[in-house]
């Protein structure tokens, strides 16, 4: 009987490591959205790390948040150093790729509440009356984040925080757009000869 019990464990083990092990190699995580505001102007808010407290999703998760920066002020060679509660957890931002006002590109790397590194984008297009931005993030699924997708979607996860943080950034770029537009003198009117 000991046998039989042995072997069914055997078998169950073995079918739980294929199933595993047939999980998806990689992960993705897209979302966009529209925001009524200029490409720079939304560029200015996530090229710059000091600026994602007024909008990361994960900011508002932990007020208590400690974040350090190091490099460039922002753009490329910015970096980003976080450590938080559970939600948020531990790990570092870097910036290795920018182009003003079309595209910014960071690398991910978390210490906690696991160890990976992803590649974040953010991708701006103009678009009618502002900006189509479109966050993503990828990496690749080891065998323990092939065992987590079976119980959990890193898209579903993520993806609500991305819509969160999407519309956050909306709030904020366009409310930097309007002041802008307010502070813009009116044009002078033309010299007149007396």
């Amino acid at each position: 009987m000991a046998k039989k019990i042995l072997l069914a464990a055997v078998v169950v083990i073995a079918v739980l490591v294929a199933v595993i092990a047939a999980q998806p190699s990689a992960y993705r995580v897209e979302r966009s959205a529209a925001i009524a505001a200029p490409p720079d102007v939304v560029y200015a808010q996530i090229a710059d790390f000091h600026r994602w407290a007024a909008w990361s999703p994960w900011a508002k998760a932990d007020p208590a948040m400690k974040t350090t920066y190091a490099g460039a002020p922002a753009g490329k060679g910015a970096v980003c150093d976080w450590s938080g509660n559970d939600r948020v957890g531990a790990g570092t931002m870097t910036i290795f790729a920018a182009e003003p006002g079309e595209r910014l590109e960071i690398q991910l790397q978390f210490r906690k509440p696991w160890s990976s590194v992803s590649s974040t984008e953010f991708a701006l297009r103009p678009a009618a009356g502002g900006t189509r931005v479109t966050w993503i993030m990828s990496g690749a699924n080891d065998f323990a984040g092939k065992a987590f997708s079976l119980v959990a979607s890193i898209d579903k996860m993520f993806g609500k925080d991305f819509e969160q943080g999407l519309q956050s950034l909306g709030a904020v770029a366009e409310a930097e757009a309007r002041k802008g537009a307010t502070l813009v003198p009116s044009a002078a009117p033309p010299p007149t000869d007396r």
